[in-house]
């Protein structure tokens, strides 16, 4: 008996999804992790926004279920406290693919907000890499409760002051050593005027401690998604402002 196989599609290759900051809200990533509870099995979903330029944390929420409805709740919340209604283009907000990330509901409200959606590829789990790292700089806390929380508020406020600690204390190496918070509301420009006069008197005074130039304290002009080379960037930039 003759069996004949139907030829297997060849699975389609998709671009890396590309978008570039230039200023604090202009592309958000956000994301879904599950906390740990005491209780084996069970978990605590926090929902969190990061701003892909400053790296701040622009809204969180912990619940324990995760559905459109708070995802929704949370991108009103974002967008109200950043004003993003009164911008002249459309953020953008980046995510993978789950669920409520897709769920009608939340694209509905993205609509109603005027915000651009993006997602990762499919089955690709380094294209939401601001979301990712900041997770991983969460959980790699010395202070995170490896045994998990015991009930939701304890959850709630021990992300509240994770929350506090990063926007405003923890200096990112990513943002040449700024807290989010500064690099975001634009203090950046003063402190690093005043890093880089401190670096250049330092040399001057004592010019037998260097063997070369000091430190560049130059911040970059903008932030890219995924990796792109200054040609593409040049590009999209131009394609953008047109």
């Amino acid at each position: 008996m003759n069996t004949h196989r139907a030829k297997s599609k060849e699975p389609v290759k998709r671009e890396a999804p590309t978008h570039i900051a230039t200023a604090p809200n202009q592309v958000w990533t956000w994301d879904i992790t599950w906390l740990n509870a005491m209780i084996k099995g069970s978990f605590f979903k926090l929902y969190l926004i990061v701003d892909m330029f400053s790296r701040m944390i622009v809204a969180y929420e912990v619940w324990e279920t995760e559905n459109a409805e708070y995802s929704s709740r949370l991108i009103r919340k974002a967008s109200l406290a950043q004003g993003i209604a009164a911008k002249d283009k459309p953020l953008v907000l980046h995510s993978d693919n789950g669920s409520p990330m897709k769920a009608a509901t939340f694209l509905a409200t993205l609509e109603k907000l005027g915000v651009q959606s993006s997602f990762s590829r499919p089955r690709v789990s380094n294209d939401n890499p601001y979301s990712e790292s900041l997770f991983k700089t969460m959980k790699y806390r010395p202070v995170y409760p490896n045994k998990g929380f015991k009930d939701l508020n304890e959850a709630r406020e021990w992300v509240a002051e994770f929350v506090r600690w990063y926007n405003h204390q923890h200096l990112h190496s990513g943002i040449k050593f700024l807290s989010p918070y500064q690099r975001h509301y634009g203090l950046d420009i003063e402190i690093m005027k005043k890093r880089n006069e401190t670096y250049l008197k330092a040399k001057a005074e004592h010019p037998e401690r260097w063997s070369g130039d000091v430190r560049d304290w130059t911040l970059p002009e903008y932030v890219t998604l995924n990796p792109m080379d200054t040609a593409e960037v040049e590009k999209y930039l131009k394609q953008q402002s047109s």
